[in-house]
């Protein structure tokens, strides 16, 4: 118990000197190399200049204006649903663009028909159902897209 009082005043005495330590020394030697001190040399120690720095430590401090009506938790929210509505929208132009490549890859039974060309060869024609499904499969595509531009704040 005693030793943890002891500990506990070596701390809070550890913790007083540094708030108190408000003067620095800059020691600059022959050779021009400059070293900061919180204690001045003893005499005859250092062979150089030294310049005492009186420090107020209330002269270094700053208070950062708050936006009005909101507050550091409030920004962080705002930012965190940013980025889930940005995602989100990713997400849903990923899924938009992989189900139009994928009716245009594998066109379902009944929805091309094969015409013969006059000099030979064959040549796909849509039917209409097909082409409108297509139709609002890239319109969907463009609709994500757009979604995507307005969370990411364009």
């Amino acid at each position: 118990m005693k030793r943890w009082i002891v500990l506990s005043a070596c701390a809070c005495a550890g913790f007083l000197a540094a708030a108190q330590a408000q003067t620095l020394y800059k020691l600059i030697d022959k050779n021009g190399k400059v070293t900061y001190s919180e204690s001045a040399p003893k005499p005859g120690e250092f062979d150089g200049q030294v310049i005492k720095i009186d420090i107020n430590p209330k002269a270094n401090t700053a208070t950062l204006p708050q936006a009005a009506g909101r507050n550091a938790g409030q920004e962080a929210a705002e930012a965190q649903r940013a980025a889930t509505n940005t995602k989100a929208a990713r997400e849903k132009l990923e899924a938009a663009r992989k189900a139009l490549a994928q009716a245009q890859e594998n066109p379902g039974e009944g929805e091309v028909s094969w015409i013969g060309n006059k000099g030979g060869g064959t040549r796909s024609v849509p039917s209409d159902s097909y082409r409108a499904r297509l139709d609002k499969l890239e319109a969907d595509v463009k609709a994500a897209e757009e979604d995507l531009r307005r969370a990411e704040g364009g």
